[in-house]
């Protein structure tokens, strides 16, 4: 993605219903703030109407300065900003309380954007997607952790929103695993997204294994082709961040049997 702002916002095509802020340095009657009409142009003193649409606001105010030349001056200084983007809003989807189109001046963070749609539903997950299209008609994606967002407040992770951006706030999903022997609480025990889903994680929704816990855990996982497979953890080196913590999936059952003195 593109970092510094600006060059998104210069390379912009004006589209209708964008808000154009015209600026005549040797004129000031000639200052206004327009909106692009649904055919693409825009209403301007002394010119009338002249065509903005597929223009960027360099190229827009090049084409006034061409025609006040022409007409009214000898020199002319044009400038040209595009102050709303409604041809090409950001749009949200997901768990934000208000979801949809968001008409922006172009000058948005991530933060901002989330704040206008409303904030984040109750079920959100722990992730926001920015998806942006450039002009060649790829695309490009990147993930940002809530926690590190909201809750760290980190400014490397609220990037810059522009024009034509999509911010998808996944909803909160949720997955079941089953425990069977040495632990508090036997049975189903279900985590969210928002949580990691790992074995020590689980282990703690479960209430901790007993006193008579084994120190190998076995994770029974049934894989997409019917078969069963088969993890073994040592709980007390995954507890002392010897071993990594197993990752679980949905279904997992997790047997702790009993350890034999």
């Amino acid at each position: 993605m593109p970092a510094a702002g600006q060059e998104v916002v210069s390379g912009y095509r004006i589209g209708p219903k964008d808000v154009l802020a015209v600026k005549v340095l040797e004129a000031s009657e000639l200052d206004v703030v327009r909106r692009v009409s649904d055919d693409g142009t825009i209403d301007l003193p002394r010119v009338g109407a002249v065509s903005a649409a597929g223009l960027t606001a360099r190229e827009f105010a090049a084409r006034l300065r061409a025609l006040l030349e022409e007409k009214y001056f000898q020199q002319a200084t044009v400038e040209v900003e595009v102050r709303e983007f409604r041809s090409r809003p950001i749009v949200v989807i997901g768990a934000v309380r208000n979801p949809g189109n968001l008409a922006f001046s172009g000058r948005w963070t991530l933060l901002e954007a989330l704040t206008a749609a409303g904030g984040l539903a109750g079920e959100h997950g722990g992730v926001v997607h920015v998806v942006r299209r450039a002009e060649n008609g790829l695309s490009d994606q990147v993930t940002i952790r809530v926690d590190e967002l909201l809750v760290k407040a980190d400014p490397k992770v609220n990037i810059p929103i522009f024009a034509g951006d999509l911010i998808n706030v996944p909803a909160a999903a949720s997955l079941t695993v089953y425990f069977l022997g040495e632990v508090a609480t036997k049975g189903a025990v279900s985590l969210r997204s928002v949580d990691r889903a790992s074995l020590l994680v689980a282990v703690a929704r479960a209430g901790g294994l007993t006193d008579r816990a084994a120190s190998e855990i076995l994770i029974k996982r049934k894989e997409p082709d019917g078969r069963t497979s088969e993890i073994r953890a040592n709980f007390k080196r995954v507890l002392a961040g010897r071993d990594p913590d197993p990752e679980l999936q949905d279904g997992d059952v997790i047997v702790v049997k009993e350890a034999f003195f």
